[in-house]
């Protein structure tokens, strides 16, 4: 009996190491959803809205280690939390 299934992704393949970051990204401590990332030839970009900037700092440490030999670019996004500091006009 042959097995004609395709071989699994090497843990050196670009596109497996960007899917366990994503797994890894939602999974993790961080429970981060809102993050994509997209493969773009050689480079990873990483897009989205993070609720603060040590997250998206954490994130992008993760992504470094993780992509290793790959450029990074990040288009992340801090929420704003902060309360107004004035009152809006409706006028």
């Amino acid at each position: 009996m042959t097995d004609t299934s395709p071989p699994p992704p090497t843990a050196g393949s670009l596109d497996y190491r960007v899917a366990h970051l994503a797994e890894h990204l939602a999974a993790g401590d961080l429970a981060e959803l809102g993050v994509r990332l997209e493969l773009r030839g050689d480079t990873v970009l990483l897009t989205g809205t993070v609720p603060s900037t040590q997250c998206r700092d954490d994130i992008l440490r993760m992504a470094r280690e993780e992509l290793a030999g790959h450029p990074v670019h990040s288009d992340l996004l801090i929420a704003g939390t902060s309360s107004p500091d004035h009152g809006e006009d409706l006028t």
